[in-house]
């Protein structure tokens, strides 16, 4: 017994050294290198973003119509605002109101880079323009910020992209491979005659861009608690997108004599049963190397489970999918958005309908999740129906590329410390149709924003801190001098 007792020890002892030197820090240092000084007129970019601001893109949901008088005026602005630039490269207009410029490179053997954002914005939720600091339209400038809609999503990256182009091309600068800048004008609903059009202009002429940068992600900080550097995740993929419908069928008839069950009863014990059972989660793939990313940088206790997943990972994603973000990461989300059944009050309805919408992981398809919602649901009376075609998850881009590499030495370069992680985009952007043209699809805004001001993104008060956006305009300019030629010039351009 005695011997026993000893090798259970010896053992005991063992596993616990084997999980402390998988967790001992492996992992690069934050910093990527010396900071890169770039000069900028911070304050006359915060203006320029605040005239965006002012002209109201909105495209709204449909079936209603977008005015296309904003969208008109904000072309005319932009070449007013960006007159070298517009001097320097062509544009075409593509879809309508997008925008497709080329800056020819030196070498035409080179493969091109596409780099794109979008200028429509969502709009302001009726009633709660008295919430609003400043008028969502009015592109206030106060307290450090330029206020309005459109500062987080996306005229930042719009304003950046013009800024950094021209500082470039006021320096002397010419792109040693073909540079494509991509504005879309309906993104907020889809992208389908901007962007899809642009990618198939491009597709047609046979471009293929070595890689493709949109809006993602930010640089935040508090990613997981302890961890104390600030984070760039580059997504290099996106959820996909799905709709279906639950349909359920009763008897019809006055309320004052109902069935056992009626269809809302029925449509109800469905959706509960999907709430119950969501997708299953998991820490594998892009999860996992988003996680690994921080796992040198994380409290020893994180570092000791992300850096044992063959023993924690089931804690992690149970304790992820406890918080929102954290779910949405490690699974297919499930998520209950509108209801439907009778025409009045005392009436039984034949038919209650229930809409739930899914996002879906890399890891899953379209498929695996109709089979999901059927084994689940598992009821004869209920209907399950695809109203519309849905969005698989897009390809993962890969993170040893040139592309990856030439974003992550940027934003080092810029900001300092930093870890620079691949990431999932949650929700959908351009870069499901760009990806067509592009090997490697990458999507991620370099601007830093705030844990509070994360509630602006489609919401009252959005806002985009003056600092933040001369960072992000900083990391464009570096971006281009890396991937664009001229990599390793060590004088910055003057403001």
């Amino acid at each position: 017994m005695k011997r026993v007792l000893v090798g259970l020890g010896v053992l005991f002892a063992l596993l616990l050294a084997i999980l402390v030197i998988r967790a001992l820090p492996t992992g690069a240092p934050a910093a990527g290198g010396a900071t890169v000084e770039i000069p900028l007129d911070e304050p006359a970019i915060a203006g320029r973003l605040a005239e965006a601001i002012r002209i109201p893109t909105v495209s709204p949901a449909p079936p209603a119509e977008r005015d296309p008088k904003p969208f008109e005026d904000f072309l005319v602005w932009m070449e007013g605002a960006y007159p070298v630039l517009h001097a320097t490269l062509s544009r075409e207009r593509v879809g309508g109101s997008s925008l497709l410029y080329t800056w020819p490179g030196t070498d035409p053997d080179a493969a091109p880079v596409l780099l794109a954002a979008h200028y429509d914005v969502v709009p302001v939720n009726p009633g709660s323009e008295s919430a609003w600091t400043y008028p969502p339209f009015a592109g206030t400038i106060a307290d450090g910020y330029v206020w309005g809609r459109g500062a987080l999503d996306d005229k930042n990256a719009v304003v950046a992209l013009l800024e950094a182009v021209t500082v470039l091309i006021e320096s002397g600068f010419r792109p040693e491979r073909t540079v494509y800048l991509a504005f879309g004008h309906d993104e907020e609903i889809g992208g389908q005659e901007g962007a899809r059009a642009i990618a198939e202009r491009l597709e047609s002429r046979g471009v293929r861009a070595a890689w493709s940068l949109d809006e993602g992600s930010y640089v935040v900080e508090g990613v997981l608690p302890g961890l104390d550097v600030p984070v760039a995740s580059v997504n290099v993929a996106e959820k996909g997108y799905l709709t279906l419908e639950l349909v359920a069928r009763g008897e019809g008839g006055h309320s004052s004599m109902p069935p056992p069950e009626t269809a809302v009863g029925i449509l109800a014990v469905a959706i509960a049963r999907l709430q119950d059972e969501p997708m299953p989660s998991g820490i594998d793939g892009l999860t996992a190397e988003f996680l690994d990313a921080l796992a040198g940088h994380l409290p020893f206790p994180l570092r000791l489970a992300v850096a044992n997943r063959w023993l924690f990972g089931g804690l992690i994603a149970s304790q992820l999918g406890g918080i929102g973000p954290g779910n949405a990461l490690v699974r297919t989300t499930t998520a209950p958005t509108m209801l439907t059944g009778s025409i009045k009050e005392n009436v039984l309805p034949t038919e209650a309908v229930g809409t739930v919408n899914f996002r879906l992981h890399p890891r899953d398809s379209i498929a695996d999740v109709l089979a999901h919602v059927e084994r689940v649901v598992d009821d004869p009376r209920v209907e399950v129906r695809m109203p519309r075609p849905g969005n698989e998850a897009s390809k993962v881009s890969r993170t040893d590329s040139e592309g990856f590499r030439s974003i992550a030495r940027a934003v080092r370069e810029v900001y300092g410390p930093i870890v620079v992680a691949p990431g999932l985009t949650l929700g959908g952007t351009d870069s499901r149709h760009y990806g067509r043209v592009a090997v490697d699809a990458y999507r991620f805004n370099p601007m830093r924003v705030a844990g509070g001001d994360v509630a602006g993104f489609h919401g009252t008060d959005e806002r985009m801190g003056i600092e933040e956006l001369a960072l992000g305009t900083r990391v464009y300019i570096r971006l281009l001098q890396i991937a664009a030629g001229a990599a390793d010039a060590p004088d910055a351009p003057e403001a």
